[in-house]
């Protein structure tokens, strides 16, 4: 089982080059299962009904989101009734929707997905580590699931390396999102989950985190005032990690990062350790 997670989509343009570039991506990898971070979408603040509708009719099995899924009204009535769009799971109990949910891969894989905030420089919200601890004791791999993968959604990696480690061998892979930067860190933790400090972002790399690096600029330079910043859209790049599962223990058994488009030096992993069985 191979599954392709991407960072933070950032920006609807995201969308039609997502359409034109990731069925090829699926077919070199024999991908059977797709996660995207979704909460940057809507020029960079949250997302809408219409643009998660147009990522699952392109393939995307589950969106996960973060600290920016709120800022479109429309999309509380969506949530509350789209079991693909996820929230994080340890904001308050009485927000819509789910923060989990259990999915099947297009073999027929159970796949547990898990959207969960950090705490350091992050809103307010439920510890992440007693979350997981507490969650962790309803799925167990091979037991109820064939994999279970978290999205991390953080501003530290301090706090994202300490959690995956604490999970070590009890998740499939545990992957950061948020900062909208790819490090280079993807890995196989010691008892075999695959970890990176953050994914990086699908989005455009000629930018401040995804906006318009002029207007960034102008905020720092100026008065450092809350204002939205339009998301820049003329060198948008793939950004994201493909990870192998040990059909057997559910663990992951190779990973690599996954890097296309302008700007950023690109990293295309060869196929071969994905497709041989």
């Amino acid at each position: 089982m191979n599954v392709l997670f991407l960072g933070d989509l950032v920006g609807e343009a995201i969308v039609p080059f997502l359409k034109k570039n990731l069925p090829p991506i699926l077919k070199k990898y024999d991908i059977s299962f797709v996660i995207v971070n979704g909460e940057n979408l809507a020029n960079g603040y949250g997302t809408t009904p219409e643009l998660c509708e147009r990522l699952f009719e392109i393939g995307i099995n589950v969106i996960s989101s973060g600290n920016h899924i709120w800022d479109q009204d429309k999309i509380i009535p969506y949530i509350a009734k789209q079991k693909g769009l996820l929230r994080p799971v340890n904001e308050s109990a009485a927000s819509p929707g789910s923060g989990f949910g259990s999915f099947f891969d297009k073999n027929g894989n159970k796949i547990v997905v898990i959207n969960i905030l950090c705490n350091l420089f992050m809103k307010k919200s439920k510890n992440a580590f007693t979350e997981i601890k507490r969650l962790l004791e309803s799925f167990k791999l091979k037991n109820n699931c064939d994999a279970i993968f978290i999205d991390l959604h953080g501003e530290t990696a301090s706090e994202k390396q300490a959690f995956a480690n604490m999970i070590d061998g009890k998740v499939t892979a545990v992957l950061g999102t948020h900062t909208h930067v790819p490090t280079s860190d993807l890995r196989l933790l010691p008892k075999g989950t695959a970890f990176q400090t953050d994914t990086g972002m699908c989005g455009d790399y000629d930018s401040v985190i995804g906006g318009d690096k002029y207007a960034w600029i102008k905020k720092f330079e100026v008065n450092n005032s809350f204002e939205k910043i339009n998301s820049s859209n003329s060198n948008i790049a793939i950004c994201g990690a493909i990870i192998k599962v040990n059909k057997e223990s559910g663990l992951s058994t190779y990973v690599d990062q996954i890097i296309i488009g302008k700007v950023l030096k690109n990293n295309v992993p060869s196929e071969q350790p994905f497709v041989v069985k």
